[in-house]
């Protein structure tokens, strides 16, 4: 989803920049989330961390586990930081998900945590395969080389 400018409502809340270097990424999804009102609140000030978390399928219902959103001071119920959250995405997508992670051997991972242009929390998931490390210097070497290049032509032109 392509951010536009007018739209006030959408904000980052968090990214998960290393998934993209450690997993090749086939395709994406966005999901919803079932939260507490204290984790929504505590969102709103940016205060989560999603780069140690998974998404997994088990009885049916897709979660994610080991996101990180901090407490919320003025919480009258608090909420517990490391919970599994449940992510709210169709049957068919769940299942499409599960035969991936079991037959495939692929990974659900998180690529952002955001609101959208209606002021909701969504989270983009993405189904991806891990790199080997001879991949992830190929892809540093390479971006390297775009840099250096970058650097000869603005030097030399």
């Amino acid at each position: 989803m392509a951010r536009k400018p007018d739209d006030k409502n959408y904000k980052v809340i968090a990214e998960n920049r290393r998934a993209r270097f450690d997993y090749a990424i086939e395709e994406d999804l966005e999901v919803g989330l079932q939260l507490t009102g204290s984790e929504v609140k505590s969102l709103r000030t940016a205060q989560a961390n999603i780069a140690e978390s998974y998404a997994e399928v088990s009885e049916g219902e897709l979660w994610l586990v080991n996101s990180y959103i901090a407490p919320y001071p003025q919480a009258m119920f608090p909420h517990e930081e490391r919970r599994r959250r449940k992510l709210l995405a169709s049957k068919r997508e769940i299942s499409r998900l599960w035969n991936a992670t079991q037959r495939q051997g692929m990974t659900v991972v998180p690529l952002v945590l955001y609101f959208n242009h209606r002021g909701i929390v969504k989270m983009k998931v993405a189904l991806g395969k891990g790199k080997k490390t001879h991949d992830k210097r190929e892809v540093q070497a390479k971006r390297d080389w775009n840099r250096q290049k970058q650097r000869l032509l603005k030097d030399n032109g």
